[in-house]
C-alpha cells in the first residue's frame, strides 16, 4: 500500500472555528477568491485536454472505437478512487489534500503530451482520472467550509468559475492550433499558468479539522438514505449534462442540419448558459430558497429538451438548449452544498457518496443515449433524458433536506 502518512507533515494547527470566526469580510473574500481559482484551475486542466482530443487522436492514428476505449479511462481512474477520496479528505484535511492532488493533475495532464502509443494514453488518462476525483472532493469540501464563512448560499459561482475555465480553456485550445504548438507545449504552458494560481493562492485555503466520532465503525455501513435521494437527483443532473456535452454537436449536425460552423451552435449556447446560471444561481437561492430553484431547474431541462425534440430547427433548439444550461446550473452545486452540511457524516466522505451516484449518470448518460438512438433515433433518446428534470422537480418536493 502507498503511504500517505508523509502529507501529514504539512499540517497546521489552525482550527476552522477559532481562525476565522472574527474574520473581516475583506480577508473572507480574500478566502473565496482563492478557493475559486482552485475551481478555476481544475476546468482549465480538464478543457486543455479535452481541446486537443481531436489533435492526439490523429497523432496517434487512432480509430474512432479504439479512442473510445482509450477515453474510458478517466471514469475508470475516478471510479477507482472514489472509495477512498473522502476519506483521505477527511484524515488529511481538504486544504492538503486538494494542494497534493492538483499539483499531481497537473503533471497528469503534461505526461498526456508525451504519449506516443495507446497504452501510454491510456496510463496517463486513468491518473488523470484519478487526481481529478481527488482534487474534485477536496475542492468542493472547501466550497462547503468557504459556504458556512459566508453563512449564505455561494456554491454555485465556485462551480460557475469551473464552468468559465471549460468556455476559456476551449478558446485558448483554438489558439494553442493556430499557433501549431504541440499538445505537450500546450499542456506545460497551461500547467504553467495552474501552478502559478496555486502558489499565490494556497495560504488562503481553509485549514479545518474534521469532527469525527470515535466509535469503532463496521467496513461496509448503510449510507445515509438522504445523501442517496442527493445523490439520484445529481444523477438525471448529470446524465443530462453528459448528453449535452457529448451529443449536442451530434444533434445540430444530424437532427437540426445545422450548416457549417453553426454545428457548435448548441453546444455555445448550453455552456454559455450554464456558466452564467450558475453565476446568478446563488442570489436566486438566496432570495426564494433551494427547493423552488431546483423544482423550476429540473422543469427547465425537460422543457429544453423536449422543445429540441417537437420544433427541431436551428433557432427553437438554441433556445431550448440555453433552458437546459440554465436548468442544469445550480442543481448540483446545490446538492453539493446540502451534503456538505450533513450532520452525521463528515463533508469530504459526504460529497464522495453524492458525487459517485451522481457521476454515474455523467458515465452512463452519454452511452444510454447511443443506445436509445441506434434503435429509435437520436429524437427519441433527447426525450427519454427529458423526463429526468421531471424526475429532477418531483425528488425535491419528496427530500427533507432541501429547503
Amino acid at each position: 500500500m502507498i503511504d500517505l502518512n508523509f502529507i501529514s507533515r504539512f499540517k497546521t494547527k489552525a482550527k476552522y472555528k477559532k481562525t476565522y470566526k472574527n474574520a473581516k469580510l475583506s480577508y473572507l473574500n480574500r478566502i473565496r477568491w482563492a478557493v475559486s481559482m482552485f475551481y478555476f484551475g481544475m476546468g482549465l486542466c480538464f478543457a486543455t485536454w479535452a481541446s486537443r482530443i481531436p489533435d492526439i487522436k490523429t497523432a496517434l492514428h487512432l480509430g474512432s472505437g479504439e479512442l473510445g476505449t482509450i477515453l474510458f479511462a478517466i471514469p475508470l481512474g475516478q471510479l477507482i478512487i472514489m472509495p477512498f477520496s473522502g476519506k483521505l479528505v477527511t484524515r488529511f484535511g481538504s486544504h492538503r489534500i486538494l494542494i497534493f492532488s492538483l499539483l499531481l493533475y497537473v503533471l497528469s495532464l503534461s505526461s498526456l503530451g508525451l504519449a506516443i502509443t495507446s497504452w501510454q494514453l491510456s496510463l496517463g488518462l486513468l491518473f488523470f482520472g484519478i487526481f481529478g476525483n481527488l482534487s474534485n472532493i477536496a475542492v468542493n469540501t472547501q466550497g462547503v467550509y468557504t459556504e458556512e464563512l459566508f453563512k449564505k448560499t455561494i456554491m454555485s459561482s465556485f462551480h460557475g468559475m469551473w464552468s468559465l475555465a471549460g468556455f476559456l480553456g476551449a478558446l485558448v485550445g483554438i489558439g494553442m492550433l493556430a499557433l501549431n504548438l504541440t499538445p505537450l507545449i500546450h499542456f506545460m504552458i497551461v500547467g504553467g499558468i495552474v501552478l502559478l494560481l496555486m502558489i499565490f493562492n494556497f495560504k488562503f485555503l481553509i485549514k479545518a479539522k474534521e469532527t469525527i466520532k470515535t466509535e469503532k465503525k463496521k467496513l461496509f455501513t448503510k449510507p445515509d438514505s438522504a445523501l442517496i435521494w442527493l445523490g439520484v437527483i445529481g444523477f438525471c443532473c448529470m446524465a443530462s449534462e453528459g448528453v449535452m456535452f457529448d451529443w449536442s454537436g451530434v444533434y445540430f449536425k444530424d437532427v437540426i442540419k445545422a450548416p457549417g460552423p453553426l454545428v457548435i451552435l448548441g453546444y455555445t449556447s448550453f455552456m454559455i448558459m450554464m456558466a452564467g446560471g450558475r453565476f446568478f444561481g446563488d442570489g436566486l437561492i438566496h432570495k426564494f430558497g433551494r427547493k423552488p430553484v431546483m423544482q423550476i431547474s429540473g422543469i427547465m431541462i425537460s422543457a429544453g429538451l423536449f422543445t429540441s425534440v417537437f420544433f427541431p430547427y436551428l433557432i427553437p433548439s438554441t433556445i431550448a438548449f440555453m433552458f437546459v444550461g440554465l436548468g442544469v446550473s445550480t442543481i448540483v452545486p446545490t446538492i453539493y452544498s446540502i451534503a456538505g452540511k450533513n450532520p452525521t457524516v463528515p463533508p469530504g466522505e459526504a460529497l464522495t457518496i453524492v458525487s459517485s451516484v451522481s457521476f454515474l449518470g455523467f458515465l452512463m448518460g452519454p452511452p444510454v443515449i447511443g443506445y436509445i438512438a441506434e434503435l429509435f433515433g437520436l429524437r427519441f433518446s433527447f426525450a427519454f433524458i427529458g423526463v429526468f428534470g421531471i424526475l429532477i422537480a418531483f425528488m425535491v418536493s419528496r427530500i427533507k433536506a432541501i429547503q
